[in-house]
């Protein structure tokens, strides 16, 4: 059966990992590599990966992290003076979201799949949408692209970390990134410039290493 790239739609090829017996799709246009579906774990298998988590505003080298990301993905690009965000999987400890509130002003709606799912972002529109280390765990990663497009103000800035995978399959079935069972969706900035052009957004800015800063196409 051919399987067909979920960003990009360009015709997949399946690359088997074989210590961890298990298949990936494998996107020569736009980068892209997805676990295969039939490799899926169950929702019960991932709550109990993401319960494993040890993340709390207590520790300092996790707010360190943070206000990395913060410092290089967020301040330099963020130009509007208002203040409404939305943390996009914010997981068991929304540490972002308090650091945010705590030293920026900000004031933050979380939402997470399993710990906040409250969709408290409908009907809402944000100056700053941050998601980190979270695109890497879903299914339908344009889907979510397609949703912070229209949850964006005209001058929001939209912030992601994923750790961009190594462009190079023996170094990938190396990559510390796949031994989580729940990361599933592996990018590279050119997956990410492909993504903003099919969700309306422009891709302003990545290190080259796992942060991407997105905003409107249309804003000037």
């Amino acid at each position: 059966m051919e399987n067909f790239c979920k960003i990009c739609g360009t015709k997949t090829s399946r690359h088997h990992h074989a210590r961890m017996d298990c298949d990936y799709e494998v996107c020569s246009e736009c980068e892209f590599i997805a676990r295969s579906e039939a490799d899926r774990i169950s929702e019960a298998e991932e709550f109990g990966i993401y319960e494993m988590h040890q993340n709390a505003i207590e520790d300092q080298h996790y707010v360190d992290y943070f206000k990395r990301f913060i410092d290089r993905a967020i301040l330099p690009f963020k130009t509007s003076e208002q203040k409404h965000a939305l943390d996009f999987g914010s997981g068991p400890s929304p540490v972002l979201a308090e650091i945010l509130k705590r030293d920026y002003g900000y004031t933050v709606d979380i939402y997470d799949y399993f710990y906040a799912p409250e969709k408290i972002y409908q009907g809402k529109r944000y100056d700053l949408i941050t998601s980190t280390e979270v695109v890497e765990h879903l299914w339908n990663p344009l889907g979510a692209f397609r949703l912070f497009s229209t949850l964006m103000k005209e001058e929001a800035v939209l912030g992601v970390k994923t750790q961009f995978h190594p462009r190079n399959l023996t170094l990938f079935d190396d990559w510390h990134y796949i031994r989580d069972q729940s990361h599933v969706s592996f990018f590279t900035p050119k997956t990410m410039e492909v993504i903003a052009g099919k969700t309306g957004l422009r891709l302003v800015w990545t290190d080259e290493d796992s942060y991407s800063v997105f905003e409107l196409r249309t804003q000037k």
